[in-house]
């Protein structure tokens, strides 16, 4: 399988997912520019972390602007898998391949910290290799990781399973202490209603090592090899 990073002025987070695709998983990584109009032949992106044009307006609101974003239309459009991790998570919002917005945490505050979370779909593209309502450790890192949606859009959510993470306790319980960013009904992460594009704020490359004292993240990278 062959994995696309893109790249975009301030991301931070590229190398970590090519480390983790490449070394750790095994497979074929390209690292795709910002300006570039084209895709290379790729099997599924990664919209990485970081803090893409210096977060400027507001967390991705530029980068869905980039040259390389109607390649990244069309091929999400043609079914084509798409993972935006974090500031990825903001851009694929902003551009409006995903529902929702990524907003202020509540704190005011930047978070940098490891969370929990539980799979509420084990069915994706992302998490086959989880347990329904498995407890899984990530970290976060944001200052708008605060998941919004109105009414409606939130009954649609549910509606088509597209909530994949929600963050909770060691035990799977969730509680106003158990979220971190404020985000709603604990939202950690979602997908798009045909399933092939997934945004989450918690980062799971940097649990995708033993090395880094956690490999909860490495199957999220392994399940899309099985749905290849």
């Amino acid at each position: 399988m062959r994995f696309g990073i893109v790249v975009f002025p301030g991301s931070n987070c590229d190398s970590d997912c090519h480390d983790v695709l490449s070394r750790i998983i095994g497979e074929r990584v390209v690292m795709i520019e910002h300006h570039e109009k084209k895709l290379s032949a790729v099997d599924a992106l990664i919209l990485p972390g970081g803090f893409s044009y210096g977060d400027y307006l507001r967390a991705g609101a530029i980068a869905r602007t980039s040259p390389i974003m109607k390649a990244i239309y069309s091929f999400a459009k043609n079914g084509g898998k798409i993972l935006g991790i974090c500031n990825g998570f903001q851009i694929l919002t902003e551009a409006g391949l995903l529902p929702g917005a990524l907003l202020r945490n509540r704190s005011m505050k930047f978070i940098c910290k490891s969370t929990y979370v539980t799979i509420q779909n084990s069915n994706s593209f992302f998490t086959s290799l989880y347990k329904q309502n498995e407890v899984i450790s990530m970290p976060i890192a944001h200052g708008e990781g605060n998941y919004y949606i109105d009414e409606q859009g939130m009954a649609s959510l549910k509606e088509n399973n597209q909530i994949i993470f929600r963050y909770c306790d060691q035990m799977g319980s969730i509680s106003d202490a158990t979220n971190p960013n404020g985000s709603i009904e604990h939202i950690a992460g979602i997908c798009n209603k045909e399933g092939n594009v997934m945004g989450m704020m918690p980062h799971p490359e940097r649990v995708s090592d033993p090395v880094l004292g956690g490999i909860d993240g490495a199957r999220l990278f392994l399940s899309l090899l099985e749905g290849r």
